[in-house]
């Protein structure tokens, strides 16, 4: 703003604010710019004389693909997409975001252009919906054999639903406890609800086996329910207490390990406790209530032919314990033999922190030379994800191409069963990355290693390959020289795959430093 008044009027009486146009906007302003003057008739030189003017996008160096392969084996054609994230807040629940993400999607498309589309990419929740329900499955299956098992050794209705009931009981406390601590029904904590099943009707079937004993010599319901519960209380204390011990070095344990597991540990340990009270309290009044005496009793059919089976196992057991007690040199030297052998297991076996998971996803990284032009980088790019497309297991591809010699890509496999090699053999997503490699090789210019996605990924950078090598130093010039050194080792290593770097230190740059005195002198 320039203050004007004192030229025109009195300062008191008058003020004007005056805006220059200095800031263009519009491709049509830009055309009438003048840029120089003709030498031989003076005449100015427009932009618009020398170059085409319009209104378009901010960066033109950027591109967008996804392809899906039509079931009949047809090469699916590329088209242009806009690549968009969707990512959840911390705490919210994954699968609710989806949802509610995919119940948008109709009514943005009835607010576009029919021309464009939207689609759904890549999907995490796939993986994690299978995971949540094969692990609900699991649950069922655990607690159905549990009461089959009970009620195949006590081989009575009710002496069967008594410890029954801790199961829904103990579970319904380990609900309660999640809640409270803010804890989510997932991997992990059904994972351990799955493995508490069998631990939290341990204490129930003791009790009951003992209050079961008592009934036998003659005892009533009420007198054997006391006594039997009053009897194995504090081994059932004892039991519970060495279980919940097991689980004292994951609840403290630190670093992102212990981050993970504590929810484990802490839903198994409060589970077994809620089935110790259970098992002194529930238990003992449900045995006193329902169960009878056995005095005058007799079993059925069933029961008897049962029973002379359990009686020839409990004797063939017998002598296999009592064979065992009267050689106990070669007994020790077989449980010294079965400890070194498990010794050696442990250090043959391969070690990793997480197990390789099948996703059926992949990602891809493309890279290309330091100097590398927008254009080459995109029709490489556009050449490796025809070579991907063109695998039968391959369902859908998407990428996406910055203005770096860099590029990302989503892939979808099709489900497993679907995924044959040949021979009819199901192909792992390993095995598609290893058929896809050779084939990846031959577009000159531009590379692309693929790896399968896993739902828990560690290190706080985004990486080419699964497992990421990190060089400093406090020289740079010695860092330039070693990194490139030890890549070119790494690569020639049989155990390594796709080996590549990040480091940029090789693209061509220039950097034009203008002399304004000079520049005006000259008239530029």
């Amino acid at each position: 703003a320039i203050h004007l008044a004192e030229h025109f009027a009195p300062a008191e009486s008058n003020r004007w604010q005056i805006s220059d146009n200095d800031q263009i906007f519009k491709a049509e302003d830009f055309k009438s710019i003048i840029v120089g003057y003709n030498k031989l008739t003076g005449a100015p030189v427009r932009l618009v004389d020398v170059a085409t003017v319009y209104d378009g996008v901010s960066d033109i160096h950027n591109a967008g693909y996804t392809a899906k392969n039509p079931d009949n084996g047809a090469n699916a054609p590329l088209q242009n997409c806009i690549v968009m994230g969707v990512f959840k807040v911390p705490g919210a629940n994954v699968i609710s975001a989806v949802d509610n993400v995919l119940a948008e999607l109709p009514r943005l498309q009835a607010q576009i252009p029919p021309t464009m589309k939207l689609g759904v990419a890549v999907d995490r929740t796939t993986t994690i919906r299978a995971s949540v329900h094969d692990v609900e499955v699991s649950l069922l299956i655990s607690v159905a054999l549990v009461i089959f098992v009970v009620f195949m050794f006590l081989r009575e209705l009710w002496a069967t639903i008594i410890p029954a009931v801790a199961v829904p009981l103990s579970l319904l406390g380990a609900f309660g406890m999640m809640f409270v601590f803010g804890y989510s029904i997932d991997n992990l904590s059904l994972m351990a609800l799955t493995i508490a099943t069998g631990f939290v009707v341990d204490d129930a079937i003791v009790v009951i086996e003992n209050i079961t004993r008592y009934l036998e010599m003659g005892h009533t319901p009420w007198d054997a329910a006391m006594k039997g519960s009053k009897e194995i209380g504090f081994t059932v204390l004892s039991m519970s207490a060495s279980l919940i011990a097991v689980f004292i070095p994951i609840l403290l344990m630190g670093g992102l390990v212990g981050r993970l597991f504590r929810e484990f540990a802490v839903t198994l340990s409060v589970a077994i406790a809620v089935s110790l009270l259970v098992s002194l309290t529930t238990t003992p009044m449900l045995c006193a209530q329902f169960l009878k005496s056995y005095e005058g009793r007799k079993h059925n059919l069933l029961y008897r032919i049962s029973e002379r089976a359990f009686n020839w196992l409990r004797d063939e057991y017998s002598i296999g314990l009592r064979w065992v007690l009267r050689h106990q040199a070669i007994t020790l030297a077989v449980l010294i033999c079965v400890t070194l052998l498990n010794v050696a297991l442990f250090i043959v076996i391969p070690k990793g922190f997480f197990p390789q998971q099948d996703t059926g996803r992949l990602g891809g990284s493309f890279r290309g030379p330091q100097d590398i032009s927008f254009d080459s980088m995109h029709v490489g790019v556009k050449k490796l994800v025809g070579i991907v497309l063109s695998d039968p297991a391959v369902s859908t591809a998407t990428t996406f191409v910055g203005s770096g010699n860099t590029a990302r890509m989503f892939v979808g496999l099709k489900p497993a069963a679907q995924r044959l090699d040949k021979d009819g053999h199901r192909l792992s997503s390993d095995d598609v990355i290893n058929r896809l490699r050779p084939k990846l090789s031959v577009v000159p210019g531009t590379s692309l290693v693929l790896q399968t996605q896993q739902e828990l990924s560690m290190g706080g950078r985004m990486s080419d390959a699964q497992y990421q090598y990190t060089l400093s130093d406090e020289n740079l010039d010695e860092l330039n020289t070693l990194a490139p050194q030890l890549l070119a080792k790494m690569r020639t290593m049989k155990e390594l795959r796709d080996v590549s770097t990040d480091q940029q230190n090789l693209g061509l740059s220039a950097q034009l430093v203008i002399d304004r005195d000079t520049a005006s002198r000259l008239g530029i």
